[in-house]
């Protein structure tokens, strides 16, 4: 790169520039090397250059904890800004720094049950189920969200009012509070908590908002104020708690939702009103209206409109020609507010004199609010990288969590959330790609197919399905998830003289964990009995077991033998898939042959399976498909496509449950100990079936109400498929 003259006092700048913005060393060799200062900005501001910088600021932050109670606002604050990078970092340690910090907290909310600021860190909480998928994540704040919608509290916003504070009677409680809500609504298919953040944030807005301005006042004691120029007092850390807010409550109010468009309208015209207001450093000031007053820089305020405007850009709900400099400078701003460690500073402290604080204060909350328009900016660097958009509609009014979506794709793509930008685990399929996403009733998410080696970094995506073949135990096939495990019976089993076991049976075994067990429970050997996992008490013999099928002639079921070949065609980390070939067997006189493919997908009881069946007669065939029968008081249930069985307890080891979804479904008879689903099908015509299992003590189906609901669920969601379109 040819070197320019330059001054030494312009190249001293230069320097100093790429030391402050110093997200990688090239920087500075750019600066060395005469490059214009536009362009130094330009290369801060590269999505790799950006991420490097919001990692060594989050890297300085986790070093140098604050002390601060873990359920805190301001960790709060920061933890939302950790789980943003935690969404686009190729490194998982700031997910499982915000695991940690979540479980050293046994994920318990803040002290005070209805303010705001106490249960702010449930926004984190939301957002690690997303990628956990573990009930305890959840459970302390559901139950207490479940209180307040039972007890909620009324009266006046004024801030003299005795309790005040236990309503959102302040606009900072805009951030902490509603998108709470919003994400465990999102998160559990329950749209009461949107409801309640919904109705609550009016109810806010129309106390504080000013409409002449398009500003909040703090609170009710602002009213009457004003700054020693005569304007309104807008404080701009506050209005900046309110955009942030607003922000991550669109990220999860559903496309058709009747609020959505006031949402938005209140959005544009704070944005319209706070890009007049930036200074000419790229900062906002500490009172919006008289910055005159309050010259001292601060980072915090701005982070938090960089946030917010940079993510409208995302959206296209701002003019880009209009807001994109603006962004771009704030960025660049914060940029020279980090030291070459990685720390932030210029931040006003909490409860701190505004118009002069120490230059080199900084703060977790401020730190969460850098990172926050960190991947905002980075994912406005990947916009024009060759990306493709798509757009996923539920059709039904239930909610659709862990949705499997499938793409047809022949490049080698991941996949963005364009909502959160957040990229979302996914796997690579032959010419398809999958990912999963939760749809609210009705809901309609839109997603970006990021070009990978566009991408600077993949965050590593955790395994949640398996599949494999088990020479080690007698050619057994093994496939599982987060939910559920099942096996079915190879040749070699058929040999053994202590087994002998002749049976195409599907066998189930019982999960307490979350986490893949197949490997370690065969490599153990003594599964039989629960070491704080689960079990196998599942008897299949030579029964169907659950889900298993035979060719249903002259009211006798006819079975095949144990599968002669398999193949994987997918081992994960979302789905496991693969196939059985089941050789010749007699069904009364006529030979039939099966070709079996099985696909289990992540965070799903459910397992798809697609027969063909070969057969030198043309006519159809009648499958059965079966659920072993149990002695004792089980729970039984049908409808016209599913049957469901709640087994009699096992002593201490609790109820197994199984259930068949046959979309087309004949009849349903029992008979030689099994209830059977029947379907006719022609030979090599795909015959179409899902089997499912829970167990009492799984920890996500207590009892015999509980599955038949799931199943019915399950039903339904087969019967409506998601659609999916390509938008650009």
């Amino acid at each position: 790169m040819p070197t320019t003259r330059r001054t030494y006092a312009t190249l001293a700048a230069l320097c100093a520039a790429a030391y402050l913005t110093s997200a990688s060393p090239w920087l500075a060799t750019l600066a060395l090397a005469g490059e214009p200062a536009a362009q130094l900005a330009v290369a801060a501001q590269q999505p790799a250059v950006v991420l490097r910088t919001m990692e060594r600021v989050a890297d300085w932050q986790l070093a140098h904890p604050t002390g601060y109670p873990l359920e805190d606002w301001t960790e709060a604050v920061g933890d939302a800004g950790m789980m943003a990078l935690a969404g686009i970092s190729g490194s998982d340690r700031y997910l499982l720094a915000m695991r940690s910090a979540a479980e050293k907290n046994a994920w318990r909310l803040g002290p005070s049950m209805y303010h705001a600021d106490d249960y702010a860190v449930g926004q984190t909480y939301a957002e690690l189920y997303q990628h956990f998928r573990e009930p305890h994540m959840l459970a302390p704040m559901r139950a207490q969200f479940d209180f307040m919608l039972e007890h909620p509290r009324a009266g006046s916003l004024n801030w003299k009012t005795p309790g005040v504070q236990h309503r959102w009677s302040w606009c900072d409680a805009l951030f902490m509070g509603p998108p709470a809500w919003a994400r465990l609504s999102a998160v559990t298919g329950d749209a009461r908590y949107l409801d309640f953040a919904i109705r609550n944030w009016w109810l806010t807005s129309d106390y504080l908002y000013d409409r002449d301005e398009h500003l909040y006042f703090r609170d009710s004691r602002y009213f009457g104020q004003r700054e020693a120029n005569g304007a309104k007092v807008f404080w701009g850390r506050g209005n900046g708690w309110v955009m942030g807010g607003l922000v991550r409550m669109l990220q999860y109010i559903p496309q058709q939702h009747p609020e959505r468009v006031r949402f938005v309208a209140q959005y544009r015209a704070m944005a319209q009103r706070l890009l007049g207001l930036q200074q000419a450093d790229g900062l906002w000031r500490s009172s919006l209206l008289d910055p005159a007053s309050y010259p001292s820089r601060e980072s915090s305020g701005t982070a938090l409109y960089t946030y917010a405007l940079a993510w409208g850009l995302n959206q296209g709900l701002l003019p880009r020609g209009e807001f994109e400099p603006a962004v771009r400078k704030a960025w660049q701003a914060l940029n020279s507010h980090v030291t070459a460690e990685g720390k932030l500073v210029h931040v006003q402290p909490i409860g701190e004199d505004p118009r002069k604080f120490d230059p080199q204060s900084t703060d977790v909350f401020a730190v969460g609010a850098f990172l926050l328009a960190g991947s905002e900016l980075y994912r406005l660097g990947l916009a024009d990288s060759g990306v493709h958009e798509i757009s996923v509609t539920n059709p039904s009014a239930e909610a659709r969590l862990e949705q499997s979506v499938e793409w047809p794709q022949t490049q080698d793509v991941l996949v963005m959330d364009a909502l959160t930008s957040r990229i979302l685990p996914s796997q690579r399929l032959a010419q398809r790609v999958l990912f999963q996403t939760d749809l609210a009733g009705g809901d309609t998410r839109r997603f970006l197919l990021l070009p990978r080696q566009r991408v600077p970094a993949a965050p590593p995506v955790r395994a949640r399905a398996h599949a494999r073949f088990v020479p080690e135990r007698l050619d057994d096939f093994a496939w599982e998830n987060d939910l559920v495990a099942h096996r079915t019976y190879g040749p070699a089993v058929m040999r053994d003289p202590k087994e002998l076991l002749v049976s195409s049976g599907i066998d189930v075994w019982s999960k307490s964990v979350r986490k893949l067990v197949l490997d370690d429970w065969y490599r153990r050997g003594n599964y039989h009995m629960d070491q704080g996992e689960g079990l196998d008490f599942y008897h299949v013999g030579t029964s169907r077991g659950c889900g298993g099928l035979g060719i249903y002639a002259g009211k006798q079921l006819y079975t095949s033998q144990n599968f002669s070949q398999w193949k994987v065609l997918a081992d994960g980390p979302l789905r496991a898939e693969f196939e059985l070939r089941f050789e010749r067997w007699d069904v009364a006189g006529r030979p039939v042959a099966e070709v079996r493919r099985v696909q289990l997908d992540a965070g799903s009881h459910f397992s798809r399976v697609e027969s063909r069946f070969s057969s030198p007669q043309p006519e159809p065939l009648e499958v059965g498909v079966g659920i072993a029968q149990r002695e004792g008081q089980g729970q039984y249930q049908q409808s016209a496509s599913s049957m469901s069985y709640w087994e009699p307890a096992l002593g201490a080891n609790g109820s197994n449950a199984c259930a068949v979804i046959l979309p087309q479904a004949s009849g349903f008879v029992s008979q030689q100990g099994h209830y059977l689903a029947l379907a006719s099908t022609p030979p090599q015509a795909p015959f179409v079936y899902y089997l499912g299992s829970a167990w009492s003590k799984g920890g996500d189906v207590a009892d015999a109400a509980a599955w038949q609901a799931m199943v019915a669920a399950a039903a339904r969601r087969y019967a409506q498929p998601v659609s999916v379109q390509q938008l650009r």
